[in-house]
This record gives structure tokens, sequence and C-alpha cells, in this order.
């Protein structure tokens, strides 16, 4: 063993290094008429919705960056997507009346982009969890602003 198999030596004597890495969580929960459902992009998902939408995943997002918001199509898409790994066979058609009852409680569009949507990203992969521990913040920043 070495230094590849976690393990430094010191003098002659092995020790051994002890590494703590935070593990992004497991899947974003979007909570509508009193179910919290659970939403994760896989590797084939990203591909399906990147051949459905032309266009890269981040580039969904980068326009955030200017002040505007996707479309609410996009979101609800990527979102159906999302959510196929643990609730197998909900349609599209599910998704807009899971929003049409969100709205019903008090959801808006910017609070389904801050608080599902966004979330969806972090735990799919798209950024480290530094860039995941920086959004939180803005997010939260955003949050007491509306």
């Amino acid at each position: 063993m070495g230094a590849l198999s976690g393990e430094v030596i010191e003098d002659g004597n092995q020790k051994s290094e002890t590494s703590t890495v935070n593990k992004r969580k497991p899947y974003a929960i979007w909570s509508v008429d009193g179910r919290d459902y659970k939403l994760k992009l896989t590797t084939q998902s990203i591909i399906n919705l990147e051949d459905k939408l032309g266009t890269n995943l981040l580039n969904v997002i980068s326009s955030t960056d200017n002040g505007s918001m996707p479309a609410l199509k996009v979101m609800l898409l990527i979102a159906h997507q999302a959510m196929q790994k643990y609730e197998h066979g909900i349609k599209e058609a599910d998704v807009i009346d899971l929003f049409d009852k969100y709205q019903d409680e008090g959801g808006t569009q910017m609070t389904f982009m801050t608080d599902v949507f966004f979330p969806i990203y972090q735990v799919s992969g798209f950024f480290s969890q530094a860039q995941t521990e920086s959004m939180d913040k803005r997010l939260e920043n955003a949050k007491e602003m509306m």
C-alpha cells in the first residue's frame, strides 16, 4: 500500500489517513399535496433532455446569471425527467398537474426555480461541493429578497 491507498508513511511507520469527503445529497425533494417527491437526473435522463432541448443542460441555467428565468415548460420537463428514477411511470401531464397543486398551495415559478429546479442540478452532479455551497448561499439571499 502507499499514498494512493490513503496511507501516509512517516519515519517508516504507517499511519492511516482518514479523509472526510462531503457527499452530495442523494436527491432533491419537491413537496406537493402532502407528499414528498424525490428528484435526481440520471446520465440517461440528461442525454434524453439534451436531445429533446437541443442544448446542454448547463445552458438552460446559464440564462439565470443575467436575471432571467428558464421557461416553465423547460423547468417542468427537467423535473419530469428527474422524477423518473423514483416515481416510475409518472407522465409529463402528471407533473403539470402537480405544479398546479403546488401553485394552489402558494408556490410560484420563482420558488419552484429556487427550491426545486436548482436543487435538481445540485444533486445530479452538475456542480462541485464548493459550487453547491456557494449556490445555496445565493439562493438563500434571493429567497430573502422575494
